[in-house]
């Protein structure tokens, strides 16, 4: 068992598995942790979050996303024709809404003339390639698409990523977000509900205790840590 492989044992024997992404259950406006298979418009929900999500935490997109199942705009066939002037106001809860708006408005286009269903066929290369074409969607958002809405075997890497194993010494902060992403891929077996999994876990880690001032003494992988607190 490799470094990473035992990070994950660790935190998943800590935490339990996390039922990510959260998405919308048919009686609840909230996103929820419910580990079912997600429907198609839970998936393109996916897609909205990936994209809400950016610069800001989930909390805040979160709060973008009940909005839109307030407003009953949360699909493709809403999202496609609805005002961008209203879109950003729904969104506003997310942070630069007028940009996403129109992100949003763009990502609806696409998949109203590419059904997911045919989407989810094309190689794990070619999604990703034809995703990051998309104006506003870069490597974290493209590959948190493909993992969460349509099951693909690619690690996602974020802030939290780098700052957890930056600070093990698996990386630098600085570190590439394709060479970071190389290492998870070659010590790991290549399964997207791992991948899935071990993200989640990441995540739960950084906000209970690898904040941004940590709390090292109650973390479960303190002591292979190089920067631990004594």
């Amino acid at each position: 068992m490799n470094k990473i492989q035992h990070i994950y044992y660790i935190l998943h024997k800590t935490y339990g598995s996390q039922g990510w992404w959260p998405t919308t259950l048919e009686d609840n406006l909230h996103p929820t942790y419910h580990g079912k298979k997600h429907s198609e418009k839970q998936k393109f929900e996916i897609i909205v979050g990936a994209v809400l999500t950016q610069n800001t935490s989930w909390k805040n997109a979160e709060k973008a996303i009940f909005n839109l199942n307030k407003d009953k705009s949360l699909s493709i066939e809403k999202l496609r024709p609805i005002r961008k002037d209203k879109l950003a106001s729904l969104i506003r809860p997310s942070g630069y809404f007028n940009q996403k708006a129109e992100r949003l408005k763009i990502i609806s286009d696409f998949f109203s003339k590419n059904p997911l269903s045919d989407f989810k066929k094309l190689s794990t290369e070619k999604a990703r390639d034809i995703l990051l074409s998309i104006k506003g969607i870069g490597p974290e958002t493209a590959d948190s698409i493909l993992l969460y809405a349509f099951s693909k075997p690619i690690f996602v890497i974020d802030a939290y990523t780098k700052r957890i194993f930056s600070r093990i010494g698996l990386c630098n902060r600085r570190c590439d977000y394709s060479e970071l992403q190389d290492v998870f891929h070659k010590s790991l077996p290549k399964r997207h509900k791992i991948f899935n999994e071990y993200h989640a876990l990441i995540v739960e880690l950084a906000k209970r205790h690898c904040t941004k001032k940590p709390s090292c003494r109650s973390c479960p992988i303190n002591r292979i840590c190089k920067n631990r607190e004594a």
